[in-house]
Parts: structure tokens; sequence; C-alpha cells
């Protein structure tokens, strides 16, 4: 049996929250006031309801992720003793600590609290990385626990040339000898598209604040060019990492953008997307971070796949990062 400190790291647990009411797109309170560039883009992106938890912040809804994570796990092992924020697209205070407030909600007495931030949807990717290699370090430590809630910036769920936000959480937790095993990971930034997207908070009030791309045909070009470039070679060096080949992967998720999206990431990987992606996209909408923490777990749970089975798991945000994680059944 393989020491409980030279385990290889996995998922111990996940445990997400999404709403019960969904909204139509055509039915959002900004719909009407768009012009037609972005109504036609809301309704062709896949996107047929977005998940709605009103009356709660970015930080509420990780907190509910992360108790209802450890009513799940009471008695079954001990308190994480690290918990990692994935950073919302806003946080709800200026100063203040975010990660700190969930600590105290969630009553994670003792553990080491901190904020993964700066890189958009990829935050996740870069969480579970950071936690495996977190857990790698230091066999006096027992668990990662990551969490993130996922709402608007401001008012509007319609983000064009992007996608539409819909709200929901995740809490999750890394653990020696945890299924499915993180078997390789990569990830990478470029600083140069650091201020593609904005939103100006500090001249505005906060029922004002809007999303603003600062090109979009940088974004659907040239952006999109880098990302056909990286991903593929990360593809590329992920599975060579873990010595395997393209045909030994059993299925590939990335997060949930636009319908679109898939067909061109199946066309660059030869590898078709999952379509549980396709499902949380149509009735959730964009859940940043949260987007490849769902499709993984709701995938899992499905009950189809075997001991060794690989899933190669896509993310990628508009800061710019990218990031490729495989891992075992």
């Amino acid at each position: 049996m393989t020491a409980p400190d030279t385990a290889p790291v996995g998922i111990g647990a996940i445990h997400c929250v999404l709403p019960t009411e969904r909204v139509p797109v055509t039915e959002l309170p900004e719909f009407d006031g768009l012009d037609p560039e972005a109504a036609e883009f809301a309704l062709g992106s896949g996107i047929a309801t977005v998940g709605v938890l009103e009356d709660r912040t970015a930080g509420d809804l990780a907190t509910e992720a992360v108790r209802g994570l450890l009513a799940r796990l009471d008695g079954q092992a001990r308190r994480p003793g690290t918990l990692m924020l994935v950073g919302p697209r806003a946080p709800d205070v200026l100063l203040g600590s975010d990660v700190c407030r969930v600590q105290a909600d969630a009553k994670l007495d003792g553990a080491f609290a901190f904020t993964v931030d700066g890189l958009g949807c990829t935050g996740s990717s870069a969480a579970w990385a950071l936690g495996r290699d977190l857990l790698l370090a230091d066999p006096s430590r027992d668990s990662v626990l990551i969490a993130h809630g996922s709402r608007p910036t401001g008012y509007d769920r319609v983000r064009p040339p992007v996608t539409v936000i819909g709200d929901g959480a995740f809490a999750m937790t890394l653990v020696r000898g945890g299924r499915p095993v993180l078997r390789a990971h990569r990830m990478e930034t470029d600083g140069t598209f650091h201020d593609l997207f904005r939103v100006d908070y500090k001249q505005v009030p906060s029922y004002e604040w809007r999303e603003e791309c600062a090109s979009p045909d940088r974004y659907r070009f040239e952006l999109a060019l880098h990302s056909r470039m990286r991903l593929g070679r990360m593809v590329d060096e992920v599975l060579a990492d873990a010595g395997v080949a393209r045909a030994d992967v059993t299925t590939a998720l990335m997060q949930n953008v636009t319908a679109g999206a898939y067909a061109f990431y199946t066309s660059l990987l030869g590898l078709p997307i999952d379509p549980v992606c396709g499902e949380h996209l149509a009735a959730y909408g964009h859940l940043g971070a949260m987007d490849v923490v769902l499709n993984l777990d709701r995938r899992l749970a499905r009950g189809d796949l075997r001991p060794g089975d690989l899933v190669l798991v896509l993310n990628n945000s508009p800061v710019a990062a990218w990031a490729v994680t495989l891992w075992e059944v």
C-alpha cells in the first residue's frame, strides 16, 4: 500500500451550489436594452437560461458551498488546514478579506486562508494545481479546500462578446489518495492581454458597473489565435508528461462560454468536448471558475467512467490565462 505522505494527490469531495430558479436570457432585465449586435450574440450563445441566486454575494455563495462540503465530510476526515478562495469577478469588500470572511463564516478555525486571483475562469485550475503542490511539499497537510462563488460584476449578465453569466458556487478538497488523481498539469499566462476587459468601478456607483471590452476584434481574433496555438501545444505537453496519447483520453471537458467554443476546440484537439458542458451552458450560463469543477463533478457522477479512464480538462480566460489538466479516474 502506498504510504499516506507519498500517495498521489486527487479529489476528496466536491460540493456544488446551483440555483433552482432559472431565467430565460430573453427575460433578463437588460435584454430589451441591448443593441441588435449584443442581442444577437446573447441569442446565439447556446445559453437558454441562467441560474439566479438573488440577494447573495459571491462570498455568501462560497461560504454556502464550503459549509455544504464540510457537512458531507463531518466525522470522515480532519477539517482542511488550508482554504483557497478563487477570486470572484469583483470582491465583496475592498481592503478587507473575502477569504477570511468565508473562513470565519464556515468556522474553519486554524486553517490558513488566501485568495488565488487575477486569472479569471482559469483560477480554479491554478488552485487545484497549487493545492496539489502544497500537499506534496508538506506531509503534515491533510487536505486543501478550494472554493469559489460566481456572480456578475454588476447587474448585467449579458457580457458581449464573451458570454452570459449565471450564479453558483463550488467547494472541493484535494487529498492524498483521492480520486480522480491529478496526473499532469500545465498553465501559462500572457500579460499583454491584461487590460482587454475592465470595469470602471472608481468613477461610477456600483449599480452602473459595466464590463467593457477594449477591443472585441482583439478578443475574437488575436486572443482566439493565441488560445488555439497555446492550448494545442499545452495538451501535447500534458499528455507527454503523463506518458499517454490522445487516443488514451476518455473524454475532454472545458469551461462553458458559448456553444461555438465547443466546435472550435473539438476541431483544434481532435477530441470531442463532452456533452455535459453544453448541457450546463444551456441551463446555467457561464459560471466563471466554477464551470470546469461542475462539469467534472457531474461527469464523474454519471457512473460510466471506469478506474484508469483519463479526463482532460481545458480552462482559459481573457486575462489571458490557459490551463490543461489530466485527471485519472
